[in-house]
Order: C-alpha cells, then sequence, then structure tokens
C-alpha cells in the first residue's frame, strides 16, 4: 500500500490549519511533494478510473483517548494494528475473554475490514468539525435507538442495508467489514461508481447542469458533476426519507442514523498519486445534525482486486428469521 509523504512536520503544520481545510492541504502537500503528473483520459480529463479500495481500522469518529489529537503518531499507528491482530487472533482460536458475550458470526477468513490504519495517519474519518464527531442532534439518535430496540417488530426497523436495497450516499463509501472496493469508469459525459458492496451503480452525468424536479425523490439522490481542476465534485440532493447516513458497524454511532429529504451531500475526488486518491464528502441535513460535518479518507488502486456480485438476497432469511423470533415471543409472553 502506497504511503502518503505525511511525516512529523507535516503533521505540525496541519495541526496548525482548521480541520475545514484537512483534505484540501493533505492534496497540496502531496502533489508539491511527488514528482507525479496525474494521466488524462481520451477527452482531457483527469483520470480517476481504476479498482479503488478503502478497509482500514481507522474509526469513523475519533475516540474519546485521542481527543485532540488529529494525527496518530509511528509507535500509536503500530500499536493499533498489533492490537487489533491480537484481537482477532483471539477471536479466531474462539478464545472466549468474558461468558455471556456475542456469539459472533464470521470467522476471519470472510472478512476483509483492513488491518493498517488509513495511509494519513488520520485518528478519524471524520475531520470536520475538529474534535472528528458527527454533530448528531438527540432526536435523531433516539429514532437510531428505537429502530435497533424494535427489530422484531417490523422490518422498517431494519437498517436499508440489511434489506438488500442500498446503503445510500455516502453510506456506500464507507468501509464496511468486506467488499470494500470501488470501481470507477469515466466517459466524455459521465463518471460510473460501481460498488462491490450491494452491486450499487451510480452514473453521474457530467453535462448536466440542473438537478431533476425536487418533487423527484431517490434512495441514492440526484447527483450533479463537474471538474474544479484536478478534483471531480459531486453535488448530491433530492433523497427520499427511508435511507440512512450509515449502515454497518464501521460506522459507529452513524450507523441506523436516518437522513431527511433535505439531506446534500458534496464529495470531491481528487488524484493525488499513481496509487491513491482523495475522497471526501461535506455532509448538511439540518433536521439531523446541528452543523455540516466532512468525512475524508485515501482511497487506494488495487488492480490486482476482483470485484464479484455481491448477491444480497441469494439464501438470506436474517430478517424473515429476526421477525419470526419477534412473534416467537409474543405468543409466549401471552401464553
Amino acid at each position: 500500500m502506497l504511503q502518503l509523504p505525511i511525516n512529523k512536520q507535516l503533521v505540525l503544520f496541519l495541526s496548525s490549519v482548521s480541520l475545514l481545510s484537512f483534505a484540501l492541504t493533505q492534496v497540496a502537500f502531496a502533489q508539491a511533494s511527488q514528482d507525479w503528473i496525474n494521466a488524462r483520459t481520451a477527452d482531457g480529463q483527469p483520470d480517476l478510473q481504476g479498482v479503488w479500495t478503502n478497509d482500514t481500522i481507522t474509526p469513523i469518529e475519533r475516540p474519546e483517548s485521542l481527543q485532540g489529537k488529529q494525527f496518530l503518531s509511528d509507535d500509536e499507528i503500530a500499536a493499533m494494528e498489533t492490537g487489533i491482530a491480537q484481537r482477532r487472533a483471539l477471536a479466531e482460536a474462539n478464545i472466549q475473554v468474558e461468558s455471556g458475550g456475542n456469539i459472533g458470526g464470521y470467522n476471519q477468513f470472510w472478512l476483509d475490514s483492513g488491518d493498517t490504519v488509513l495511509s494519513t495517519g488520520q485518528t478519524s474519518m471524520i475531520v470536520d468539525p475538529p474534535n472528528g464527531r458527527a454533530p448528531i442532534r438527540p432526536a435523531a439518535e433516539a429514532a437510531r435507538d428505537y429502530g435497533f430496540a424494535h427489530v422484531e417488530d417490523h422490518w422498517v426497523n431494519h437498517t436499508v442495508w440489511d434489506r438488500c436495497i442500498t446503503r445510500g450516499i455516502p453510506g456506500s463509501m464507507l468501509p464496511a467489514g468486506y467488499n470494500n472496493a470501488y470501481r470507477i469508469i469515466q466517459t466524455p459525459d459521465t463518471v460510473t461508481i460501481i460498488f462491490e458492496m450491494i452491486h450499487d451503480v451510480r452514473i453521474i452525468p457530467l453535462r448536466k447542469s440542473e438537478h431533476l424536479d425536487s418533487r423527484i425523490k431517490l434512495w441514492m439522490g440526484d447527483s450533479v458533476a463537474h471538474w474544479e481542476g484536478e478534483t471531480l465534485v459531486i453535488e448530491t440532493i433530492n433523497f427520499n426519507d427511508r435511507g440512512m447516513i450509515a449502515n454497518s458497524a464501521a460506522g459507529g454511532r452513524l450507523k441506523g442514523i436516518p437522513v431527511t429529504e433535505d439531506l446534500h451531500v458534496v464529495e470531491r475526488f481528487t488524484r493525488v498519486s499513481e496509487d491513491t486518491i482523495i475522497w471526501e464528502a461535506r455532509i448538511t441535513d439540518p433536521e439531523i445534525y446541528t452543523q455540516p460535518f466532512t468525512i475524508s479518507m485515501p482511497l487506494t488502486r488495487d488492480d490486482e482486486y476482483v470485484m464479484y456480485e455481491y448477491a444480497c438476497h441469494e439464501g438470506n432469511h436474517a430478517i424473515s428469521n429476526i421477525l419470526n423470533a419477534g412473534r416467537v415471543a409474543e405468543q409466549q409472553a401471552n401464553r
């Protein structure tokens, strides 16, 4: 995996600037520090094509233990990566640390959630606000908690990923336990992103100047893209209010947080080296968050990665089994 030229001097420099410009500063440094020029497509666009991955152990939100710290030291990186390897080895060996714990799911052979921190060394995927935490309103947290507490009551209380519908925007770009790959294809008129997880496909127009009528609401919203220099900027609106901002456990507190029809997402894709794209998403949803916030992370090119179809519903009896368990519990309670 390519390591961006992040060193202690850069860390000190970045620590002195606003986190709001975190990604832009990161990009500027990477471009200035490498003798590298981005290739162009046949029609002259910056070339983002290829298969990109983002599996990582870096959390989406900054842990309390790292508050006030934007970047990890080399020793902290080594400790985190060693710690995750040890915990996974214990789990694989079926060593139960505490009785009564979760019985678990897949073994490690079937998972691909990464074993390293992001190559930038950042302490969280959220880079703004400065504390690295999503500014979630209490009412949105309550809605999330209600859904998870009532998964046996109704299918609508399950995540839209569990229901095999979509992971939404920006959820489809967030890492999960496996299938963390994205294929980007460019034409003169469009940019297409194929997601390995749930095999969603976004076909984003480059020459469309206006969004769809605001009365048209979509699971993944309506996206319009344009180039700002080397950066592909994608603005997405017109969401329905039935999705979630994140669906995987890797989303932490964001998993299950609802979205409204006012969700507004601005993504930026900037290729900074042969093997790295910096992806950034600015998220605004006034009823859900007290202020906008920004997620930023590197995507790493992997020409050897093979993307297979994610047949989500094939043999998937999870939701029907959970709902059946709820009905059984009700019958037992009424005896």
